[in-house]
């Protein structure tokens, strides 16, 4: 397994210690019946019927009846708390293969290759399920085990001594074949889909085979790839008679040496009841866990290992470049500024670059507006400032960190230090609070109500019928969906927040309610404006034209920027209200709609006429 393999399991086993520890706990539970069975078993016959109280040995056996029935219980909560430290995982996966895959794809230029992402999720519902088998199996036998020799001691601790010792054994023996049986499991892996990928080509290339006559080559190469599965899986299949002789010795060994040691036993004091009692640990505890235990890491563990590299490996994210050295020890932003050097993309090698050389320093606090026609690169600029996009040359800074580097290596505390919210919002079926506590679970319930009436959601919310009430996602206006998600972003302590047109479908008392809410809170804040009166609220004024750049107040712009002083004279000329007074909410919901903008762009092609005309 693969570094980024192994930090992917850490990091999951590390962020659901709570859930692991309460599986364990109803794993426990479960094994209540293998914990009592022995000495359940040997009190009834050694009180019970060997005594000639049969009425008291039944009554022992009863006892183990309803520990079978506590087991159940334990059994069934067993699977529900696997489930929530299964699926997490499964979702981590599924956005890791896409987010790696897919920006690979745009690094290289190249289309998405979303055959690759098809190839990968396969290994990934693969480990969703290895991994919880590989849990189940590993915990039921640790605790089984432990119950098992905990039982024994309590019988008689000379019976350890046939136990314990040949168990070690197996489980050594098993262990040590566990690295070379996942070394043949990966290459059996890799010679299937190699076999596949051959087996693809060869379909779709039969016309053109039989037109060179190169059929016997052809069939020597897919041969060849044949060949080199099936000597694989005969590899694998010869190892593993090693799990077969790891069970024998762990499992049947004890049992026979109790069997064969009972003359001695007897003879030392051992009751019957209590031979009988460690023949049941070991028949119905110790054997099927141990089995369990080596066929499922043998099997299933083999799987989760070989699946979860290879996921790693096609997926994980090319490496930061040498612009953007990657430190060998954790960072952490310094703060929430944001600082942009020489800052150049574009979305293909041989295409105009959609930024150009840009510089910019925000300081921790400040508000600033980015505003330009439509295609000038706002959005763009959000996603580089977000660690979205990686810049061909140039380097984004938040904290003076690189945010690239946390990007790749530490996406959590990115996560914590910045929050962008694209124009089209994401709501998911549930209640408004758990849409609204997406980002931060463990929000208070006046937390959430101070989040959601800041940004001007409360009339909203009420309408819903409160915090618990489900979210209908078919009557949801655009506007609607949006206060959902600045209320989500508002409700963290994040200490950047971009809104890329993130109001647009806001009326604009509306969208002022809560830019000026974000605007309050400790942090920065970067607008990606579609309306020019987020420009007048902000602290400064970036204004994109092409792949040129233009940064000031909106007083210092008016003057000396002619886009701007055109963009600035459209809004006006639109009649829509000049937000001069304190802003406030409608009082009917159903104003917050879109503002049409395609007379903007309109605009930007006369503009653009204009200025040629004058040259």
């Amino acid at each position: 397994m693969n570094r980024t393999a192994g930090r992917l399991l850490r990091s999951a086993l590390h962020r659901r210690r709570r859930e692991f520890l309460r599986l364990a706990g109803w794993t426990l539970v479960r094994t209540v019946p293998v914990l009592l069975s022995g000495w359940v078993v040997a009190r009834a016959v050694d009180h019970g019927f060997l005594a000639g109280r049969v009425g008291e040995g039944f009554a022992w056996l009863g006892l183990l009846a309803g520990a079978t029935l506590v087991g159940a219980l334990g059994t069934r909560q067993v699977a529900l708390c696997l489930a929530a430290v299964v699926e997490p995982l499964r979702d981590e996966l599924v956005a890791f293969v896409a987010n790696g895959t897919l920006y690979r794809s745009a690094r290289l230029g190249g289309p998405a290759d979303t055959a690759g992402v098809a190839r990968l999720t396969e290994h990934v519902e693969i480990v969703r399920e290895s991994y919880g088998a590989v849990i189940m199996f590993v915990q039921t036998f640790v605790i089984t085990a432990a119950s098992v020799l905990l039982g024994l001691a309590g019988l008689d601790p000379a019976l350890l001594l046939l136990v314990l010792p040949p168990m070690l054994v197996g489980l050594a023996l098993f262990l040590t074949a566990l690295r070379a049986m996942a070394r043949r499991q990966r290459a059996v892996v890799l010679a299937d889909e190699r076999l596949a990928e051959s087996a693809g080509t060869l379909t779709g290339g039969l016309r053109d085979v039989t037109a060179c006559g190169a059929e016997e080559r052809v069939a020597a190469q897919v041969g060849a790839r044949v060949d080199a599965a099936a000597s694989a899986s005969r590899a694998l299949a010869r190892l593993t008679a090693l799990r077969t002789t790891a069970l024998g010795v762990g499992g049947w060994v004890p049992l026979l040496l109790i069997l064969a040691a009972t003359p001695w036993l007897v003879r030392s004091g051992v009751t019957a009841g209590a031979i009988l009692g460690a023949v049941v640990y070991l028949s119905q505890g110790l054997q099927p866990a141990l089995q369990e235990f080596v066929r499922g890491l043998g099997g299933s563990g083999l799987w989760l290992v070989v699946s979860l590299g290879r996921i790693a490996e096609a997926a994980e994210l090319p490496p930061v470049p040498a612009s953007a050295p990657v430190p060998t020890a954790p960072v952490s932003p310094n703060g929430a500024g944001v600082e942009l050097r020489g800052v150049t993309f574009g979305y293909a090698g041989s295409a105009e670059p959609v930024i150009r050389d840009l510089d910019l320093l925000l300081r921790p606090g400040e508000h600033l507006a980015v505003v330009g026609p439509s295609g000038a690169g706002k959005s763009t600029l959000a996603a580089l400032t977000a660690g979205l996009l990686g810049p061909q040359a140039g380097q984004v800074r938040i904290g003076g960190v690189p945010v690239r580097t946390l990007h790749t290596r530490e996406p959590e505390l990115l996560a914590r230090y910045r929050v962008l919210i694209p124009q089209e919002a994401y709501v998911f079926a549930g209640t408004v609070r758990e849409n609204v506590t997406y980002l931060a679970p463990e929000a208070t319930a006046a937390e959430v109500d101070t989040a959601v009436r800041a940004v001007g959601a409360g009339p909203l919310v009420e309408r819903l019928g409160g915090c618990d009430a489900p979210l209908d996602l078919q009557e949801l206006s655009a506007g609607e969906r949006q206060l959902v998600a600045l209320a989500r972003a508002f409700l963290p302590p994040t200490r950047l927040v971009l809104l890329d047109e993130a109001t647009c479908h806001l009326d604009p008392a509306a969208e002022a309610v809560a830019e000026e809410a974000f605007a309050r809170r400790p942090g920065t804040l970067i607008v990606f404006a579609h309306r020019i009166s987020s420009a007048r609220r902000a602290d400064r004024v970036l204004v994109l034209d092409g792949n040129r750049a233009r940064l000031g107040t909106h007083e210092e712009l008016l003057a000396d920027s002619a886009l701007y002083r055109d963009l600035v004279g459209h809004w006006e000329s639109t009649g829509l209200p000049h937000l001069s007074q304190p802003a406030r909410l409608p009082d009917d919901p159903d104003r917050i709609d879109p503002v049409p903008r395609t007379h903007l762009a309109d605009h930007r092609r006369q503009v653009v006429a204009d200025r040629a005309h004058r040259e």
